[in-house]
């Protein structure tokens, strides 16, 4: 599994509004419908009203590419335009370690 977490920064509000007519025009939807997609989700950080989050997951890379190559992204670039939203990302790949199991409260 790869995690992509994107952080949307804007002002006055705008990356939030961004999130949200991601949500209301059903892109976001239509993205967790793509084949390959495991998660696709926004949240704000306390504190930073700013900024949000998107934690987008896939089975691999090349449902992420597949996802690119699709017409959600030139929507999705459209809205950021829109908005005028900067981003940062972290790219994750899971190993499925288990060690830390113990720790972890079920």
């Amino acid at each position: 599994m790869i995690t992509v977490n994107l952080y949307y920064k804007g002002r006055e509000g705008n990356a939030r509004a961004f999130a949200e007519e991601m949500e209301s025009s059903g892109i976001a939807d239509a993205i967790r419908a793509e084949e390959g997609n495991l998660r696709y989700e926004y949240f704000q950080p306390i504190g930073d009203s700013e900024t949000i989050l998107l934690i987008d997951s896939w089975v691999d890379q090349a449902a992420i590419d597949a996802h690119h190559e699709s017409v959600m992204m030139s929507q999705i670039a459209a809205l950021r335009e829109k908005y005028d939203l900067h981003m940062t990302v972290e790219r994750f790949v899971s190993d499925d370690y288990e060690a830390d199991d113990k720790f972890i409260r079920k």
